[in-house]
């Protein structure tokens, strides 16, 4: 019964082999006379100049040089969001995250409305001398804080 098992399996494994064979070969002579399809037209080639050629025009105007900002124009463009030249209340705060630490009076991490409304109310109140409401440039160059000294070298 052993040897008529191995008898079978050989065949079988025979038979499988010659119909991939055939398979193979037919697969292959399908992609034969299968119609390639026409490469793509060559672009014609880029003109040269010849030696008569005349050579380029004149160059492009120089851009004008942008005026270099003050340090205090800087300072005043980052506060402006909105680009109107001035700043509003609601602008001067949104970028002060900074200095919560200023304002927070009792250190608890906590910032309560007094707290905030106190200092800053003072501050911009301060610095609004024609009290529109709004920060004018020149207005708001009064609120920059004081350089602190540069330190004396340890040589």
């Amino acid at each position: 019964m052993t040897v008529s098992r191995f008898l079978i399996g050989g065949v079988a494994s025979a038979l499988l082999l010659t119909g991939g064979l055939f398979m193979w070969k037919g697969y292959s002579q399908i992609a034969d006379e299968a119609v390639l399809p026409e490469p793509p037209p060559r672009l014609p080639a880029i003109p040269q100049a010849g030696a008569q050629a005349p050579k380029r025009g004149a160059p492009p105007p120089a851009l004008p040089a942008a005026k270099e900002a003050s340090r205090e124009e800087r300072r005043f463009n980052r506060f402006d969001r909105d680009r109107n030249d001035r700043i509003s209340r609601v602008e001067l705060m949104s970028s002060r995250t900074a200095a919560f630490r200023k304002l927070d009076k009792d250190g608890n991490n906590l910032l309560t409305f007094e707290e905030w409304a106190v200092t800053t109310g003072e501050r911009f109140a301060g610095a609004d001398g024609d009290r529109s409401g709004d920060l004018t440039r020149t207005e708001f160059a009064t609120t920059a804080p004081k350089r602190a000294a540069k330190p004396k070298c340890r040589c």
